[in-house]
């Protein structure tokens, strides 16, 4: 019998992520291609959307893991599909600036929810410790088909109609999928902290905070997390403009060359996981992050110095379909392994500050960099961020 159960919540669970990911990763495409051409922003308007959404989504990250400690992880899933369903459905209503840096705000709010509520859900319903570590995997490789999947689909849509159709359409289907959680995520095994509601939040942050000051391996997953996060994100943002730079051949539209490689990335990272999934947890986990991280080295040095647009390229694809899905989904297996029930959303929180932090802090420096003194060197810059990343995952555990 539990077995059984235990079958229905990881079918439910995987399929929710899978349109999760069909959804935002198809409206993101569409979105992205709508600010510039039909809400006509400027690119330093682009840019401080990111930026303040990236400041809010910090800020907002660790509150709202405590909140899912404290009073419902599975309601605070439904609270993050409601408001990214209304923030998506939004962006595709408004095309002024103010408007849409609403919207952007809210979309990142709402993933706050969502950031480690879901797997702490998923964990202590599932009450298989033995298991878990597949079930995140299994999900991991859903959302990169998933995510694949969006791009052909809304991007299809956009096509075939106006992207302002195809941003409120998936905004519409997104809020409806708050419905799917509703009807197919019991919560038998959580139980909400007792006593007056700031007091048992405030003493489930401390206890989140004392488990990461106290494990040696948080610590060092947290600062691999922040260095990794840095570099993808710096490689992610300049990748295009190097490549055009390159000479990508513009007679095709460039968002068919991104969507194209992004497709390959997905793909190639879903079997990526698919072949290394007996190597992502446990004492093979820091081996196989390091691993990936030199990856991801060879990929940054190939996109810093690649002779053409096609080896640009393919160190891209490397970076993307293999450094980045490897290393995100080994950071999550680890975090949950060594949490507690009563914090553990708040302790993937605590994570994904790290990813924004290293965004905004490495991100923002190799940026710089690319300002003054050229790609090519901003782009070693993210290598180097690798390559100290995979020399912190080699030394031995404390």
């Amino acid at each position: 019998m539990a077995s059984s159960r235990q079958d229905v919540l990881t079918r439910a669970f995987v399929r929710w992520n899978w349109v999760r990911a069909v959804l935002h990763n198809g409206w993101w495409l569409v979105t992205s291609v709508y600010l510039v051409l039909d809400a006509g922003l400027s690119a330093a308007q682009i840019v401080a959307i990111g930026a303040v959404q990236g400041i809010f989504a910090l800020c907002c990250e660790v509150p709202a893991g405590v909140l899912a400690d404290t009073v419902s992880r599975k309601w605070s899933l439904v609270v993050s599909q409601v408001l990214m369903g209304t923030a998506m459905l939004a962006t595709g209503l408004v095309t002024s600036f103010p408007l849409l840096l609403a919207t952007q705000v809210l979309w990142g709010l709402a993933w706050t929810f969502a950031s480690g509520s879901d797997i702490a859900w998923i964990t202590d319903e599932l009450d298989a410790p033995d298991r878990i570590s597949f079930v995140l995997a299994r999900t991991a490789r859903a959302q990169l088909s998933g995510a694949a999947t969006g791009l052909v689909v809304i991007g299809a849509l956009a096509w075939a109609t106006r992207r302002d159709v195809a941003i409120v359409g998936a905004g519409v289907a997104m809020l409806l999928l708050s419905l799917y959680v509703v009807a197919r995520f019991s919560e038998e095994r959580f139980v909400p902290a007792t006593g007056p509601r700031w007091a048992a939040s405030w003493t489930t942050f401390r206890r989140g905070l004392s488990l990461v000051r106290g494990s040696p391996d948080l610590l060092r997953i947290f600062l691999a997390t922040f260095l990794i996060n840095g570099a993808t994100d710096a490689a992610g943002r300049l990748a295009p403009k190097q490549l055009l730079e390159l000479g990508l051949p513009i007679r095709l539209d460039p968002i068919i060359w991104f969507t194209g490689l992004g497709f390959v990335a997905l793909v190639l990272g879903a079997v990526a996981l698919r072949i290394g999934a007996r190597r992502l947890d446990g004492e093979h986990a820091r081996h196989s992050y390091g691993v990936a991280a030199v990856v991801g080295t060879a990929g940054a040095i190939g996109l810093a110095f690649a002779p053409n647009a096609i080896s640009a390229a393919a160190a891209l694809i490397l970076v993307s379909g293999i450094a980045v899905p490897l290393t995100r989904v080994i950071s999550m297996i680890w975090v949950n392994a060594r949490t507690t029930s009563d914090v553990r959303a708040t302790t993937h929180s605590f994570l994904a500050q790290a990813e924004y932090l290293g965004e905004v802090v490495c991100g923002l420096l190799i940026t710089l960099v690319a300002h003054v003194a050229g790609l090519p060197v901003a782009l070693a810059g993210a290598a180097a961020l690798f390559a100290l990343t995979a020399a912190i995952m080699r030394r031995p555990a404390v």
